[in-house]
């Protein structure tokens, strides 16, 4: 299965993988890669840098909305065999080094295996390295506040919830917000269209995932790329006040 390379705007790339969304920042020969997939999803992860025209050694850095699997998976291979930095928030470093593990467990799956999608879903998390042990050696945390020094100038915005040092990354330049699992277009496992929480066992405490919408709200931007689900064009305000709405 190949990748679905999207530019959404100038340097600014949009990438479907097998179910999860990165994103590709280029800046003259230089990349930033937020975000890398599944473990089984790592020739689609190369494959996207060489349609925009790069490699593995121009990626700059590899930044990381948070340490689940189905968006860890390349970046210990990025930083060990190209000495990548991987970049993510200061309470998302132990989660990295998997020195616990906030995930959806096999448990929770099957309690909720009667709801639609729930099941194919989880054969494919389970065929791309969803249980796999991805761990990233030497994680780093972001090296400044604000905008970072990297091609893009994406600016971390820490979004709990999901996990405990979910960052999203915001573009003010470009006005686009980079979400990841904070806010959401659409998910196998969920039934509803346009923006959203990820379904209730997805998060490690969802209050405070429904209140990192808030956050959300209160930055500029007309284009929201999100982890799970399509591109979606529109006042990030509104699509995050619309996801909150829908949770509460």
């Amino acid at each position: 299965m190949r990748a679905d390379v999207r530019q959404v705007a100038d340097g600014i790339h949009l990438v479907h993988g097998s179910n999860t969304n990165w994103v590709i920042l280029t800046e003259g020969d230089e990349i930033t890669l937020i975000d890398t997939g599944y473990l089984g999803d790592r020739e689609q992860v190369l494959a996207s840098l060489a349609t925009v025209g790069g490699s593995p050694e121009a990626v700059a850095a590899v930044l990381i909305t948070h340490a689940h699997n189905d968006h860890l998976g390349s970046a210990e291979y990025l930083r060990s065999t190209y000495g990548t930095p991987v970049y993510l928030h200061e309470a998302e470093e132990p989660h990295a080094r998997r020195e616990f593990l906030h995930q959806v467990t096999v448990g929770q799956v099957m309690r909720n295996s009667w709801r639609p999608g729930v099941l194919p879903w989880s054969v494919h998390a389970l065929r791309s390295g969803g249980t796999a042990h991805v761990p990233v050696a030497a994680p780093e945390v972001f090296p400044t506040t604000g905008p970072l020094d990297l091609p893009g100038r994406p600016v971390p915005v820490h979004t709990p919830g999901h996990t405990d040092g979910h960052a999203a990354f915001h573009l003010p330049h470009a006005g686009v917000l980079i979400s990841g699992d904070a806010l959401a277009s659409a998910h196998p496992t969920s039934r509803v269209k346009g923006p959203q929480l990820l379904p209730d066992m997805f998060h490690h405490q969802r209050e405070r995932a429904v209140a990192s919408l808030d956050v959300l709200a209160a930055l500029d931007g007309d284009l929201l790329l999100p982890g799970h689900g399509p591109a979606h064009r529109g006042p990030v305000r509104e699509a995050a006040l619309q996801a909150k709405e829908r949770a509460l």
